[in-house]
């Protein structure tokens, strides 16, 4: 059963918290999606858009609660007026766990991707960015190949908002990479929850510059520049008041020889390193208008190398736990054979690959899972996901690793 939305309930430039479809079930906006213009909204309501009741009651639950806490806070009318259930996520944090990996993810992205777009008007701001970590930490130390796989395959889709998976991978690698180096879980939970917020100055500029083909833009250069400030003083508007957070946020492009921004101020530590050297990595991955992703093996080593000439430990303990091709990323098997890497091995180099075509380039019937530790099914070189002309599907793919 379907609840038909109206005009009103499809906000301008905000994610929707489930999924849209049509009365025939075929889906219109997925979850974390935006309506972009009047005229986007007007396509949309051409097409009688709906919910799917269960969703609803979950949405509806959570504007009653976010609308009760506007009123029990004396919010000003016009603040509550702004209220919308279609603006508010569902309260999913709580149940991530119950759900497949997968759908987990796509929840928190979407409430996520919401409130970092809300920006200095959302509400219970860090009782809200908390949840969402809490609930992503578990996913990382449950599932953290799964998680690998969902995020970085969300990392190629245009269509949600990149800033928000950005902050999510590279919050995860820090919890990943933070384990494996006996950091404390303060300082996990600390670099995690920077790596969540360090863009936010630059949300919507974030997404456009990810699409953006043209060279910046002076204006856009300046906010690019500004923008670790921009975001830790948005932080304390906020209520954030834990100083290491806030400056990870604001030093989180500055470098140790000095040439980074803002400031050009020297900036050495643990957590500093890892916080930047996740958010470089996701970067790098990432497919832009103007360019494909890097390739994973090139990047590795130059994360090994330290950008130098001998070895970094940071670098290295990132690629050892990383490896060379992770989980979500496309690769080309000795055979000819291309896949997508469902789970990393015993070493960098040695994944394993659930095969999507064969020799010949065609797609498989069913994916066929390859342990690239076997010499004849050896990694030959990783692919851009574009150079592989099958649309993998990611809760299928777990199911079958």
């Amino acid at each position: 059963m379907y609840q038909l939305l109206s005009a009103d309930a499809l906000v301008l430039n905000q994610p929707v918290p489930v999924n849209i479809w049509d009365p025939n079930g075929v889906l219109l906006l997925r979850k974390g999606e935006m309506i972009t213009s009047e005229k986007h909204r007007e396509q949309i309501m051409l097409h009688s858009p709906g919910v799917l009741a269960s969703d609803w009651q979950a949405v509806s639950y959570g504007y009653t609660t976010a609308l009760d806490r506007l009123v029990r806070n004396n919010e000003s009318l016009s603040e509550i007026a702004k209220l919308s259930a279609m603006s508010v996520e569902s309260d999913s944090s709580g149940r991530a766990q119950q759900l497949p990996v997968s759908e987990a993810w796509a929840d928190l992205h979407a409430m996520l991707s919401t409130l970092l777009h809300q920006g200095i008007s959302a509400s219970q701001f860090l009782d809200r960015v908390r949840r969402i970590h809490c609930a992503g930490e578990l996913l990382w130390e449950q599932q953290p190949d799964n998680s690998l796989l969902v995020l970085v395959q969300l990392l190629f889709d245009r269509n949600l908002s990149y800033s928000t998976t950005h902050a999510l991978l590279c919050s995860g690698l820090c919890q990943l990479v933070g384990a494996s180096a006996e950091m404390t879980a303060e300082a996990r939970q600390r670099l995690g929850l920077a790596a969540l917020t360090m863009n936010l100055g630059m949300t919507q500029a974030h997404d456009d510059l990810a699409r953006q083909s043209a060279a910046l833009t002076a204006a856009q250069r300046k906010l690019v520049r500004e923008h670790p400030l921009r975001s830790a003083s948005m932080l304390r508007g906020l209520g954030v008041k834990d100083l290491a957070w806030l400056r990870l946020v604001e030093q989180h492009h500055e470098r140790s020889d000095g040439t980074g921004y803002p400031a050009g101020i020297k900036v050495e530590g643990a957590e500093h390193r890892l916080l930047q050297m996740a958010d470089t990595y996701v970067a790098c991955i990432s497919p832009r208008e103007g360019r494909g992703s890097l390739p994973t093996q090139d990047l590795a080593r130059q994360l090994y190398m330290g950008f130098g000439r001998t070895p970094d430990r940071w670098g290295a303990l990132f690629v050892k736990t990383v490896g060379f091709f992770p989980p979500g990323s496309y690769v080309r098997l000795v055979q000819g054979e291309c896949g997508v890497v469902v789970r990393r091995g015993g070493k960098a180099n040695e994944p394993k690959v659930m095969v999507l075509t064969g020799r010949q380039g065609l797609p498989l019937g069913e994916p066929v899972l390859r342990d690239t530790a076997d010499p004849a099914w050896a990694v030959q070189a990783g692919l851009p996901p574009g150079e592989v002309k099958v649309v993998a599907n990611v809760a299928r793919l777990i199911s079958r690793c």
